[in-house]
């Protein structure tokens, strides 16, 4: 399923925001502008498939630090909405997903800053009129099964467990189960650890890997897969070769474990193993597994993906997001304009500017 629009409201500093979605979705701005909100309030969607969205907001300090914190509407509690529409490229069927998060009343069964989900709606429309798949008040929740029949789920939900996770794990409703497996298998790469102990830099279990893992960890297995599975690294060495200066990977058949290495010009006999590398190395070659792999996710989210690269590497970054984009939804958020622009100029993608007034993310077509 694609996505085609997004809005969340009450979020941090997103008093409210919509955004239609195409293939590329590229926004630009400086510190502190609210970027990294736009990004964050859409993973939290991921979060609620996979059911972990109260655990989400409550390491980012609960309730009373996640909510929008400017003037609220007399009589109206403050609430975080995050909504989400999609279209099935294969039916056409348009499909609508929202929930309400708010903070617990003053006596509850729950903690003090934990969302609690107030209301969720799902629902979809082949054209001729909508139909409710899944609505939910509080912990009671009424979806359509597998015939059609709209029923009461059986399981009460606790009010800090969304029920878009819950009944797409039940087994009972296949339409939620294929939305909720299409939002768990976004991927949001928010940065790489490159220190002595990163992920990146240690060999992975020797699996095929289709996909890169978020914190990167089975990278050396992805490029294994490239390279002795489907036996294509093209448009992996020649990005590799653009942004390092003629670099090229070294990629042995694994044994027991998956590794690789970097061999440069002026040591054609050397293989540098990843230990001996830079960040910025790293996270490029982190990114290039993450865009060109075997097979990539419905959509890629990157943060701020130009951190710790020289400006000299960013053209071939800017053409891997564009070949990942003939594949899958791609979400950028930078404060590069460099950045920004080679994007715009591989996909012919126009950036979207990330402003803020008076506290509030503004975003400027």
């Amino acid at each position: 399923m694609r996505l085609t629009s997004f809005s969340a409201s009450g979020y941090r500093s997103l008093r409210s925001i919509y955004l239609e979605t195409g293939q590329v979705s590229l926004f630009v701005g400086e510190n502190g502008a609210g970027k990294s909100n736009l990004y964050r309030a859409l993973q939290l969607v991921k979060a609620s498939a996979e059911g972990t969205l109260a655990g989400e907001i409550a390491r980012e300090g609960g309730m009373q630090s996640a909510l929008w914190t400017g003037m609220h509407k007399a009589r109206q509690p403050p609430r975080i909405i995050l909504e989400t529409h999609f279209e099935d490229e294969e039916t056409a069927a348009r499909f609508s997903y929202r929930i309400e998060a708010g903070r617990p009343p003053p006596v509850s069964a729950g903690f003090m800053f934990e969302p609690h989900m107030k209301e969720e709606e799902l629902s979809f429309d082949t054209g001729r009129r909508p139909v409710d798949l899944m609505s939910r008040k509080g912990p009671a929740v009424f979806a359509r099964d597998g015939e059609g029949r709209r029923i009461e789920h059986p399981v009460r939900m606790l009010e800090s467990e969304t029920a878009l996770s819950s009944l797409a794990n039940s087994g009972r409703y296949p339409e939620i189960g294929d939305l909720c497996a299409t939002l768990k298998g976004w991927r949001f790469y928010h940065g790489f650890r490159t220190d002595r102990d990163s992920p990146i830099r240690q060999p992975s279990i020797a699996v095929t890997s289709p996909m890169l893992d978020e914190d990167g960890g089975n990278l050396a297995a992805v490029f294994a897969t490239l390279a002795h599975i489907r036996g294509d690294t093209v448009d992996l060495d020649r990005c590799v070769a653009e942004a390092l200066g003629g670099a090229r990977l070294d990629i042995p058949y694994p044994g027991r474990t998956a590794g690789f290495g970097l061999v440069v010009p002026e040591f054609p006999e050397r293989v540098f193993q990843p230990e001996e590398l830079s960040d910025g190395q790293m996270r490029f070659l982190a990114l290039a597994g993450a865009l060109l792999s075997y097979r990539l996710p419905p959509l890629i989210a990157l943060n701020e993906p130009e951190a710790s690269l020289h400006p000299s590497m960013l053209p071939a970054l800017a053409g891997m997001i564009a070949k990942a984009a003939e594949r899958c939804q791609v979400w950028v958020v930078t404060h590069s304009a460099a950045l920004a622009d080679a994007i715009g100029e591989q996909t012919g993608v126009r950036p979207a500017t990330v402003l803020r007034r008076n506290g509030e993310t503004i975003v400027k077509e």
